[in-house]
């Protein structure tokens, strides 16, 4: 079934044009008696028949030459009509299909201009009639309805050609705009995660340091390990910008299993993190999850540390649950901010809901939910 709807290769259908050429000379010098003893009508025909064979690797100068051969066909052999027309209409085809349409357009009207008035030169004696029409109207219209149509199909597929070559360019842009919104989305989430902890543990440190050098020893310990896990993960999702098939990078993508790291994190910060995870994703959900109860918990270490937060992330009856609901103060929608927006776009991606707000009286909650195709 594939090999049928993929297109043949060009040689296959050169071969294919030099067939139907080969058919139409022979059946042009078969039919006319008197080509038996007119050798020069007779390569007049076989030389017709060779635009066809080469119309797909000279479309121009393959319909030009049909047409002037033709000219001198009809006037060298009045009785064969059929044959100028229908090598015409085979040679306007590809010139259709592979120029611009005002170059076709005038193909076109050369074609029929030039046949028509060569059908016209062919018709002897006073006109007859053929289904009511004389017959120069009837010969020389049948004719040009075969040049339009074999033209009109011929634009026809050149249309479709550059359609689904501007279908291809916007999806391969999208795809690349797709593709840069995703690194931004983690390297958002990356160094706001990172520079949250580390300031608040540069905090920590500045405010022992001196009293307790241990304590302080301790902070600036926590932020090198943040630090150096950090940069890490940038190399990683910057790999993927140098990578030409995908993100091969140093450090896996970020899974379920790496949660409790990320809630050890927090705990550091000054934000106590319970933890709960009931349940597998697909490995292509995972990093989505993580990101978001990373960057819900990155909020509250940010705007309300001190406090204590419930992260759970549950999948059952095929769905994917994630809440982050922790009871300190501060304001979690700021100007300018990108950690909800990136959270709801990660939801939204799989055609999830979502739902972030205050909690009455105090605290914050983020929802967020989709099912598992």
């Amino acid at each position: 079934m594939n090999l049928l709807a993929r297109r043949p290769p060009p040689w296959m259908l050169i071969l294919a044009d030099t067939v139907v050429a080969v058919l139409l000379a022979l059946a042009s010098t078969a039919s006319p008696p008197e080509l038996t003893t007119n050798f020069v009508t007779m390569a007049l025909c076989w030389l017709l028949a060779v635009p066809v064979a080469v119309r797909r690797v000279w479309p121009e100068p393959a319909y030009y030459g049909a047409l002037l051969i033709g000219l001198a066909v009809l006037a060298a052999l009045q009785t064969n009509r059929l044959m100028p027309t229908a090598v015409a209409a085979l040679a306007i085809y590809p010139v259709a299909t592979g120029r611009p349409v005002w170059r076709s357009a005038i193909a076109l009207v050369s074609g029929l201009l030039v046949n028509g008035g060569s059908l016209l030169l062919s018709l002897p004696g006073p006109p007859r009639y053929s289904d009511g029409w004389p017959d120069p109207v009837f010969i020389i219209g049948t004719a040009w309805l075969v040049l339009a149509a074999s033209w009109s199909l011929g634009t026809a597929a050149r249309t479709r050609r550059e359609f689904a070559a501007r279908e291809a360019r916007r999806q391969a842009e999208q795809a690349a705009a797709d593709e840069r919104l995703r690194i931004a989305r983690e390297l958002h989430d990356v160094v706001a995660h990172s520079m949250s902890l580390i300031t608040v543990k540069a905090g920590v440190a500045a405010k022992v340091l001196d009293k307790h050098p241990e304590e302080g020893r301790k902070a600036l310990r926590a932020i090198e390990e943040i630090g150096r896990g950090s940069l890490a993960e940038m190399r990683h999702v910057l790999g993927a910008l140098r990578a030409s098939g995908g993100a091969p990078g140093r450090t896996p993508l970020p899974r379920l299993a790496d949660l409790p790291s990320l809630a050890h994190g927090a705990a550091e910060a000054g934000v106590q993190v319970d933890l709960s995870v009931n349940g597998t994703v697909p490995d292509s959900m995972a990093p989505a999850v993580y990101r978001i109860v990373q960057e819900a918990i990155t909020n509250v270490v940010k705007h309300a540390a001190p406090a204590h937060c419930q992260a759970d992330v549950s999948v059952a009856d095929g769905r994917v649950r994630i809440s982050v609901v922790d009871d300190g103060p501060g304001q979690r929608v700021l100007p300018g901010g990108h950690g909800l927006a990136g959270m709801r776009e990660r939801a939204l991606l799989y055609g999830g809901t979502f739902e972030a707000g205050p909690l009455p009286g105090r605290g914050f909650g983020v929802h967020a939910s989709w099912e598992i195709p």
